[in-house]
């Protein structure tokens, strides 16, 4: 599918990407970069169904940045990674939605189950998929304790539906999440981090509850936890967006779950800032100083 290019959310994963620190290496040159736009259909390659030109789309991160990318005026992506933008939802809510939200469903929907009565911890609260995953939980009954460095962005994060914020530099993680679950725990810790924190981490967790890491911003070694922590029944594994986006099934039950929560106004995508394409060097060094709440969006003029 050819797409005119209205709009780009920008993705710690293009950082870590153009600077060799991603999950993925840079196979050839030149390679590209970004996974996330929102646009118009312009062309449709052959044998594609269930898109037409002149459709309002958003991509979704389903493919490598090796083989696609979407910084640009026009963008030729898979049609597996194309999802029809909601009726309403504008070119800069359409490139700030899908990463996000479809991030913290798949983790904590799909592969976690969580349910109606669970509390979730979230790590990075700030960023584009705290801020989704804060607006997951609250839709699903479930409770978030959002986690933050400073006392910064603490209001930002009740504004956003935090149950409660832990300032992490001033407050005891442990002793906090234990007195917001009555002693039981939290069932589930949304990890952005990793790293040697996992450890205060895994003390907060419920009996047969799960760490869920998603992202690895401390760039260290992550240990398991349950090891020096008496062997509870402890679940730790790794989640990507790709496990979602690339398994048609999933993504269509993501669209689905995303799309009624835009409908229904309790999904509200957290736009900080927006630049130009020709400010692109600029966006990615404002992403770069971790200064904003949710995401940031590159717009494209034609």
């Amino acid at each position: 599918v050819r797409i005119r290019v209205d709009a780009i959310g920008l993705n710690r994963a293009e950082i870590l990407f153009r600077s060799g620190r991603y999950i993925e290496q840079v196979r050839k040159f030149p390679a590209r970069l970004g996974t996330e736009a929102a646009g118009v259909i312009e062309a449709i390659g052959e044998g594609v169904t269930g898109l037409r030109v002149g459709q309002a789309v958003s991509t979704v991160p389903a493919f490598s940045q090796n083989d696609y990318g979407v910084y640009a005026e026009q963008a030729i992506v898979p049609a597996r990674a194309v999802l029809p933008r909601p009726e309403g939802v504008g070119a800069v809510e359409g490139a700030a939605v899908w990463m996000p939200y479809v991030t913290a469903y798949g983790a904590l929907v799909e592969v976690g189950g969580m349910r109606p009565g669970d509390t979730v911890v979230l790590t990075a609260a700030s960023s584009s998929v705290g801020l989704a995953a804060i607006q997951v939980a609250d839709r699903i009954g479930a409770t978030p304790l959002a986690l933050t460095r400073t006392a910064a962005k603490k209001d930002a994060l009740l504004k956003a539906g935090a149950a409660e914020v832990i300032v992490t530099e001033s407050e005891d993680v442990v002793e906090r999440v234990l007195a917001a679950t009555g002693g039981r725990g939290a069932e589930f810790v949304f990890d952005a981090v990793a790293g040697p924190g996992v450890r205060e981490l895994g003390k907060a967790v419920a009996d047969e509850g799960m760490i869920l890491v998603y992202g690895a911003l401390s760039g260290e070694p992550t240990p398991y936890p349950a090891l020096d922590l008496g062997m509870p029944a402890l679940t730790m594994r790794t989640y990507t967006l790709h496990e979602t986006t690339r398994r048609p099934e999933r993504l269509r039950r993501a669209h689905a779950f995303v799309a009624s929560g835009l409908r229904s106004g309790a999904f509200r995508p957290v736009v900080d800032r927006t630049f130009g394409l020709d400010e692109i060097v600029e966006a990615h060094r404002y992403l770069e100083s971790n200064a904003q709440i949710g995401k940031i969006v590159v717009t494209v003029a034609h």
